[in-house]
């Protein structure tokens, strides 16, 4: 049985191949002196091309972000990156201006991959690209699964210039294409989210990618949060004639932004669904006052498992709360549009898995509710990182119950900071527990009626020809 522990840090160090650029060397047209972080500058000073600073004009966006001069420069260099950013501080244009700039020079079949761990962030990175480069006719791809792969394959076959896909449907079309595409003259690669790329669940399909992609790239990490693995790759010792790629991480320790009101609910776990409909009823003063004219403000309800995000669903349309869901036993078009009545404030409740954390650009979500807290606190970063974008505020409750004393631990020391206590009337609380209850139990019905079992079992059988697929290939 072939081994599917991630590549070690080494083999992915030789695998990434990362490019030799020297210190002064510069991109066709790049000004000498370009601004450091501490200077007064602006995209022009970047030396993004005017196509491109009429684009980002067109997005109301004239001041360039610390990730951003950090790391454009060296991107149109030549250089291979390593950025970490907090979340909503302009990533995905970091590494789209060089990609585009550089593609509008020399324009030709698949230039760039862009790999993302969930579907939902494959679109809206593709949305970017389309935005900004529609001044230079760039054709985008979104490779993703729950997709129909005959239109996909046709999509390949016209060679857009920029794919972004998933690894696993990626690597599905690389095992049945017959020649009539490939990525053999890919100029750039890069790792969105890569902390969660960088894991197990991904491993045998980056194997196979780093296989068959060139070595004489480009390839860029992007996250939000430094894992051991990722600090341990910007360590190790680059290969002879290789120069280490250009690292920019984040000036604080601490992972979320200073407008963020952090706080946590001790609940007892028999009566959260209680709990969940009086904040939603009675949000705080500050969630409030940010959307005022929706009941309930814009809120993201975050749980682990894909049933209790559907179960969660179901009972707050009982309780009539609109509320939507966004998790992995969906089809695609069922979570885009999941995320389109979202987004347009139609719905103003999303309840979502970890599928909706990472990287997910949603203007003016008022409040964060971890309705479970997660596996792993890295994860409550991203979560709460979907409120308090570009400088806003906005409020995360996590919901506590006796259980979960260690994980809030390991949170508050991931993040640098302490919860702070939210305190709620429990009597008034509990006045509606009887309706609660009743709702509890048509959505349990409702649950056990429709066909999220079948759904469960699909996606368990896919999950296992996946990998079998992927033990022959390895």
């Amino acid at each position: 049985m072939p081994n599917h522990d991630p590549p070690s840090d080494l083999q992915v160090q030789e695998r990434f191949s990362f490019s030799r650029a020297t210190a002064g060397s510069r991109a066709p047209n790049t000004k000498p002196n370009t601004p450091t972080l501490h200077q007064s500058f602006s995209f022009d000073d970047l030396n993004i091309s005017s196509p491109l600073l009429a684009a980002l004009s067109r997005m109301s966006i004239r001041t360039p972000t610390e990730i951003q001069v950090a790391c454009i420069p060296p991107l149109l260099s030549g250089r291979d990156c390593i950025g970490n950013a907090k979340t909503g501080s302009g990533k995905t244009i970091a590494f789209a201006l060089p990609i585009l700039q550089k593609l509008s020079e020399d324009p030709y079949g698949i230039f760039a991959l862009v790999l993302t761990p969930t579907r939902e962030l494959a679109f809206q990175i593709s949305d970017q690209f389309a935005v900004l480069g529609a001044g230079l006719s760039i054709r985008t791809a979104v490779i993703v699964g729950g997709m129909d792969m005959m239109t996909q394959a046709l999509e390949l076959d016209n060679r857009p210039h920029v794919v972004v896909a998933t690894p696993g449907r990626i690597v599905d079309h690389l095992r049945s294409s017959s020649g009539e595409w490939s990525l053999s003259r890919i100029k750039f690669l890069v790792l969105d989210e890569a902390d969660r790329l960088l894991t197990p669940t991904f491993s045998p399909e980056l194997s196979y990618l780093f296989d068959v992609l060139p070595k004489e790239r480009q390839t860029c990490l992007f996250t939000a949060t430094l894992t051991p693995s990722i600090d341990k790759l910007a360590e190790v010792p680059p290969r002879p004639g290789k120069q280490k790629p250009f690292i920019h991480r984040m000036n604080a320790n601490i992972e979320t932004v200073v407008t963020l009101n952090q706080n946590f609910v001790l609940v007892p776990s028999h009566v959260r669904e209680t709990y969940l409909y009086h904040l939603l009823c009675n949000p705080p003063e500050l969630a409030a006052s940010l959307r005022q004219l929706v009941q309930p403000p814009p809120t993201i309800i975050f749980c682990t498992k894909p049933r209790t995000a559907a179960y969660l669903t179901s009972l707050l349309k009982t309780l009539s709360i609109r509320s939507t869901a966004l998790h992995s036993r969906l089809t695609q078009r069922e979570r885009l549009t999941s995320l389109s009545l979202f987004r347009s404030s139609v719905i103003p409740v999303l309840v979502s898995t970890d599928v909706g954390a990472r990287g997910l650009d949603i203007e003016d979500v008022a409040m964060v509710i971890n309705w479970d807290l997660p596996n792993e606190p890295e994860e409550y970063t991203h979560r709460v990182g979907r409120t308090a974008r570009a400088g806003k505020a906005g409020i995360a409750i996590s919901f506590v119950t006796e259980k979960d004393e260690e994980r809030v631990l390991k949170i508050e020391s991931r993040i640098g900071t302490k919860l702070a206590e939210m305190i709620l009337p429990e009597g008034k609380v509990l006045e509606k527990l009887t309706s609660v209850s009743t709702a509890k139990r048509l959505a349990n019905m409702e649950l056990h009626d429709s066909d999220f079992g079948k759904r469960e079992e699909i996606h368990n059988i896919k999950k296992q020809k996946r990998r079998a697929d992927m033990d022959v290939i390895l």
